[in-house]
């Protein structure tokens, strides 16, 4: 029998959005699917929208925005699927999407996690730009989106093994999020948005889980927050995005990654603290935050260190300037 599949789509004001896709989740190829709305108190005509799909799904209204993270913990637990698939507002998902990850998904059972290939809306022309094809970890302790950008040439068409799966489309192996959950938690809700995916991808590489890329999985993802546009993106999302890099790497990293990568993720630090102090400091209460929680911070990380099940030095093959991957005969 096919496993069940939940689907859980996370809405906050995505009145532009979510229709199309809802419309994306009813024309799936793969069954069974189970579909779960979560709207976080949306004040445009989200909920409007939502309720006149003709896609089957459940739906419910919080009574407050709880983010990313805690909302996507609600679903997981109002869920039943053997896989949870995490998926933007903003995502449109091909046909087949599901069906190539979970068809790959079991040809790998130490895959915890499977992501596609996402593209940007097409342009006039020229090639599709791709938006992610998995996440990847820096020396700096920067996690950035493999093939951000770049002009979909089919230089990303090989099944591989990535560090983690953006959180815009990622299919999870339930027994996988069963096993790294902290304190219940799935995704950390400290992190509220932004980053959970990159810590969630880094605790479950540190418990031994991998996460499986699929080039023929192909969705389109409006990616609206880039490195680029820090200047014009809300005061709200610059500072959480500069608290979670420092719970990131509070929670997860390791001495040998410590030491061997102390010089270029220390200077990154520097330079996020002094640009905050100097030009960002509606972002300070993020850095307040992690002063302010070091001892809940610090009790995760025991938790995590104390079930870590892979070496060192395999870590740290995936920290590196250019997209890293592995062969699946590699890992």
């Amino acid at each position: 029998m096919s496993k069940l599949v939940s689907v859980v789509v996370i809405t906050y004001n995505s009145e532009t959005d979510i229709a199309d896709c809802l419309d994306s989740i009813g024309r799936q190829s793969y069954t069974p699917l189970e579909t779960l709305v979560i709207d976080n108190d949306s004040s445009d005509a989200t909920v409007d929208v939502v309720q006149c799909s003709s896609t089957p799904l459940r739906f419910i209204k919080n009574d407050s925005n709880r983010g990313f993270a805690a909302a996507h913990n609600q679903g997981i637990r109002l869920t039943q699927g053997e896989l949870y698939l995490a998926l933007n507002p903003d995502v449109v998902m091909t046909e087949r999407f599901i069906e190539e990850l979970v068809n790959d998904m079991g040809a790998a059972p130490m895959a915890g996690a499977v992501t596609g290939k996402l593209l940007r809306p097409a342009g006039d022309e020229g090639p599709r730009l791709i938006d992610t094809t998995g996440i990847y970890m820096t020396p700096s302790l920067r996690h950035l989106d493999r093939g951000s950008g770049e002009p979909d040439l089919g230089q990303y068409e090989r099944a591989q093994f990535v560090f983690g799966a953006s959180g815009a489309a990622a299919l999870y192996r339930r027994r996988m999020l069963e096993d790294v959950a902290v304190e219940g938690e799935y995704f950390d809700e400290d992190f509220f948005a932004y980053r959970e995916d990159a810590d969630l991808a880094w605790r479950a590489q540190l418990l031994g889980w991998r996460t499986l890329y699929v080039p023929r999985a192909l969705a389109t993802h409006k990616r609206r927050v880039l490195p680029e546009r820090r200047r014009s993106l809300p005061a709200v999302i610059n500072m959480h995005s500069v608290k979670n890099r420092f719970l990131l790497r509070l929670k997860n990293q390791t001495l040998l990654e410590f030491v061997a990568l102390c010089l270029p993720a220390l200077f990154r630090d520097a330079q996020v603290i002094v640009y905050v102090v100097l030009f960002e400091r509606s972002s300070l209460p993020g850095l307040l935050f992690v002063v302010s929680h070091m001892r809940q911070i610090w009790s995760k990380r025991r938790w995590i260190m104390k079930r870590r099940r892979t070496p060192g030095r395999t870590m740290l093959r995936w920290f590196s300037y250019k997209p890293v991957a592995f062969d699946l005969a590699d890992l």
